[in-house]
């Protein structure tokens, strides 16, 4: 199956992915998918990936294709429609509580927190607007996606005696920087976008992942890649981020001999000049190109690729699917597939945040409102502490937007799905 039929097969999914969320595991965070960036600067605007999305990059957006398993086989969506509800039964009460978020607000990738937050912030208007007498704070942590600055940021975020919860860090390798503090602290650190496989290994009962990891993305991206979408050959380019170098490895060890050694290649978080790479590459004459990184990068290598005259497919992971990839890519970003363990936003609540934040729901905009939600539902059963928050999630069971939600003895979920889309 190639392209022609991909886009057939478009056509149908999309039709039905407005009345459907994600159910999967999510992995992509950032994280390898997941992100963990470390830039710094200019601010990003936010966009969607679901079928809903307003064409970013002229008549261009990010759409839905298919839902697989790690065998890169096509898995059912859930219809989400038994999704807890953060308003509660309204009866709530509590006093100067608060919930945390860190993640990147400003810099070349701040669409992926901003997402998040917005997400967070539709679900608290919701409880807030139902509980007169409950009413939570969000206090909004930067970091700029850079694990330095999130180590600065932590102290503060733990010594706030109001926050009894955080979501976040946001990428991965701020989440590493600084889990071993919020781990001290007692505090919830439940994540919904980093992805690196380690984060769970490091011994933290505070940390939660509430989407698949790149352990779990990887092999089915690149399965899917050798399987459905036909390619033989395959250049795994990555970055030097912990996100971007954790996806790679799993992608490159889920393509086998797919796996061109000729032309794998490491670039740099602020890269603009990827000529040495697209030569390379030409050389090569691949069926496709994985990108491990996020869109500031992905979206300047694409447009040189094919400047380059390097025709193949362009295949990248959730630090890149964001409709910033396809404004800054433009035409170049065409034919992309990006994968995610993010679902498409579900047509009610792609309106209800559209009115509330002025644009479509993005990439982990669904997920960053039913963390906030499983939060949300902690604080109104009378948790008033940090020890009590953790707990709370680590015995939760529940159905979201995008997914059911229980997490095994490591912080990782039971169950764990992951999304290919497609740029048209």
């Amino acid at each position: 199956m190639h392209r022609r039929s991909m886009r057939a097969a478009l056509v149908l999914v999309a039709a039905a992915t407005l009345t459907l969320a994600a159910c999967g595991d999510k992995s992509a965070g950032g994280s390898g998918s997941g992100s963990e960036s470390s830039s710094a600067a200019t601010s990003g605007a936010s966009g969607s990936s679901s079928s809903s999305a307003a064409p970013a990059g002229g008549d261009l957006a990010i759409n839905p294709l298919v839902q697989i398993d790690i065998d890169g086989n096509e898995v059912e969506a859930s219809t989400g429609t038994d999704a807890v509800s953060p308003a509660g039964d309204g009866s709530a009460t509590c006093d100067g509580v608060s919930v945390a978020m860190a993640g990147a607000l400003t810099g070349p990738n701040a669409a992926l927190g901003l997402n998040i937050l917005y997400g967070m912030q539709t679900a608290l208007k919701e409880h807030n607007d139902a509980n007169a007498n409950c009413q939570v704070e969000i206090k909004q942590f930067d970091t700029e996606g850079d694990p330095q600055k999130a180590t600065q940021v932590a102290p503060q975020i733990v010594s706030d005696a109001s926050v009894i919860g955080l979501l976040g860090p946001a990428f991965s390798g701020e989440t590493k920087a600084t889990g071993t503090i919020f781990s001290q602290a007692g505090l919830l650190s439940l994540t919904a976008s980093a992805t690196n496989p380690d984060l769970t290994a490091n011994g933290w009962t505070n940390f939660f992942r509430g989407l698949a990891n790149d352990a779990v993305q990887g092999p089915a991206v690149a399965k899917y890649l050798t399987g459905s979408a036909g390619f033989s050959t395959v250049c795994v380019v990555k970055d030097n981020s912990d996100y971007g170098v954790g996806l790679a490895e799993t992608i490159t060890e889920g393509l086998g001999d797919a796996a061109d050694p000729s032309c794998a290649a490491d670039v740099k978080t602020g890269d603009k000049d990827f000529s040495a790479t697209v030569q390379l590459i030409a050389g090569a004459e691949p069926d496709a190109i994985f990108y491990a990184g996020y869109y500031a990068e992905a979206a300047p290598f694409v447009a040189q690729l094919r400047e380059g005259g390097v025709e193949a497919a362009f295949v990248s992971a959730d630090g890149t699917n964001d409709p910033q990839f396809v404004d800054q890519a433009g035409s170049a970003a065409e034919g992309a597939y990006l994968s995610c363990p993010c679902g498409p936003a579900p047509e009610e609540f792609a309106a209800t945040y559209e009115s509330e934040h002025g644009q479509v729901p993005g990439v982990y905009s669904v997920e960053g409102y039913d963390l906030m939600t499983i939060i949300l539902s902690g604080i109104d059963s009378g948790i008033t502490d940090r020890a009590g928050l953790v707990e709370y999630v680590k015995n939760y069971q529940g159905q979201g937007l995008a997914r059911e939600y229980q997490w095994d003895d490591n912080g990782e979920l039971s169950s764990s799905l992951i999304w290919m889309y497609e740029v048209g």
